[in-house]
């Protein structure tokens, strides 16, 4: 498999994105909700799908693709791509430069390359399987830093889960009482890069989607990440919650986000 070629295929799909991000950005015409008053969806998501899918269709024709806007396209076979054309729509709307683009390639359900473009930041996280993990083409390592509290930890909460908040705020409070501080910035795919690249420790969220994780998963990977489930099954796209870790603090991260678990860190 061309690796290299998919690898170029989805910087330059990511970059088209990320150019009709740029080009819309404090100019929305149309912002709209999809499950909740929350969830957004605005023309320049719709811009940057079409441009992205244009780009992979062109070069991969019989490649399927999962895409959060469009849905599911093109012919059943072992390769996919996931693509998130803006992660952190509501940041986006309200003018926050805290977003990004995301492009991931599968074969045969395995995620074997990630890209995640930060536009405004001018930040490229790029991951091939076995190649290790790069940001504006430098390697990135996840920290050493060995227990939670002296930890920098990120989550996110879920737009259409509201009525299910007491738990994903009893973790928060547990994670705060023990780390050095948390920070929620509205951008799983950009969180689990920022894991990767040593800036957070870790990160943690329930009830993400494949696009919201599948490029991050193989740039974490390569970062030497540890990634499961909160029951710490290793994670896969269909699991319904992640945390993404440096392995030092992963196990005390477990206790942590076990509600069910009394015992008290101070």
């Amino acid at each position: 498999m061309e690796l290299d070629r998919i690898k170029r295929v989805a910087v330059a799909a990511a970059g088209k994105g990320g150019a009709e991000l740029t080009r819309l950005f404090g100019k929305l015409s149309r912002v709209s909700t999809k499950k909740s008053i929350a969830d957004l969806v605005t023309d320049a998501d719709i811009a940057a799908e079409a441009v992205i899918l244009k780009t992979l269709q062109t070069a991969f024709p019989d490649h399927a693709v999962l895409a959060e806007e469009s849905g599911v396209t093109g012919k059943e076979t072992d390769h996919r791509w996931i693509i998130d054309p803006l992660d952190g729509t509501t940041n986006y709307a309200h003018g926050l430069n805290l977003y990004c683009v995301s492009v991931a390639f599968a074969s045969a359900g395995e995620i074997l390359v990630g890209v995640i473009l930060s536009p405004p930041l001018e930040e490229i996280f790029i991951a091939v399987k076995g190649g290790g993990a790069t940001l504006n083409g430098k390697p990135i390592r996840v920290s050493d830093t060995p227990r939670v509290e002296e930890s920098l930890l990120v989550t996110g909460f879920p737009h259409a889960e509201k009525e299910n908040m007491g738990p994903m705020i009893q973790r928060f409070a547990r994670c705060l009482g023990a780390s050095r501080g948390v920070r929620r910035l509205g951008s799983a795919a950009l969180d689990i890069c920022y894991v990767a690249a040593g800036r957070f420790d870790a990160f943690w969220e329930q009830y993400l989607n494949p696009w919201d994780t599948a490029a991050g998963y193989r740039i974490a990977s390569e970062a030497g990440a540890t990634l499961t489930d909160f029951d710490n099954d290793p994670f896969m796209l269909e699991k319904s919650s992640l945390l993404v870790s440096n392995g030092h603090i992963h196990e005390e991260m477990l206790s942590l986000l076990d509600i069910n678990d009394e015992t008290t860190f101070r």
